[in-house]
């Protein structure tokens, strides 16, 4: 898993192209994230960084924080968070440092995970995305009816999982795939265009993607073989098969 930083959902806006095309952006106020923890394989079992972000008075942190925090040489965040490292990652950062939004850069495609907005007890239509029963030819009251949700005797139960009404929402889900469009460094602001997941003020954690940094790999183990044909989105034409001359000698034909 690649670092990221934790930050908050503002909301929309949209910024001009220098060829004057609007593009609807979020904002996502990312503060700096303070290093409180490197952790190591050897006395924790893994390799991640905890950061934390934000910032709490001291009243309201308990012994057992305030001392984690004072041990890291930090100032008492709002909550942490914690970025696994993989081979050879974060083998620069200590204790005490800050990651900012300047790790990024415009263009980037990033993944971003978010708690989605509740939406309250939602009938199966809106939660699952049923398309229900039929408008007309004799249905009266089952428009929106969930329908079977069994069968008979055997097995005489609803089997675990079957999807009906309930609580939608407040989710933790990624979005992925979304693009950087612009960073704001002295205000700490990331412009992202694309569905950022959650409500305005929610907690947001921006990651660089993943599938992108694996397409990547994937172009370095094994270079287009058409780069010009790539470019234009086209396939690359095969080779045509040699074709064998035919036979004009006809046999003699017999007497």
């Amino acid at each position: 898993m690649t670092i990221g930083l934790v930050g908050r959902k503002c909301g929309m806006t949209r910024i001009f192209t220098d060829a004057g095309v609007t593009v609807p952006v979020t904002v996502v106020e990312a503060l700096p994230n303070r290093v409180t923890q490197i952790k190591s394989e050897k006395p924790d079992g893994y390799r991640a960084v905890q950061v934390t972000f934000g910032s709490r008075k001291a009243s309201r942190v308990p012994k057992a924080l305030a001392g984690h925090f004072a041990k890291g040489n930090v100032a008492a965040g709002y909550a942490s968070h914690e970025f696994r490292l993989g081979k050879g990652e974060g083998e620069a950062l200590v204790a005490g440092a800050e990651l900012k939004v300047d790790m990024f850069s415009a263009g980037q495609i990033v993944d971003v995970t978010g708690t989605t907005v509740g939406k309250g007890f939602a009938g199966t239509i809106k939660r699952h995305n049923f398309a229900g029963g039929m408008k007309t030819h004799g249905n009266s009251l089952s428009h929106r009816a969930p329908g079977s949700i069994g069968q008979r005797q055997t097995p005489g139960r609803v089997f675990k999982g079957k999807r009906m009404s309930g609580h939608m929402g407040v989710r933790n889900r990624t979005i992925e795939n979304l693009r950087i469009v612009e960073i704001d460094i002295p205000r700490h602001l990331l412009l992202i265009s694309g569905a950022v997941p959650g409500a305005e003020g929610g907690r947001v954690v921006v990651r660089p993607s993943v599938k992108a940094a694996a397409q990547k790999r994937r172009q370095k183990l094994m270079p287009n073989k058409a780069p010009a044909a790539a470019a234009k989105g086209a396939p690359a034409a095969r080779a045509a098969p040699a074709k064998v001359a035919a036979k004009t000698d006809k046999p003699a034909a017999k007497k």
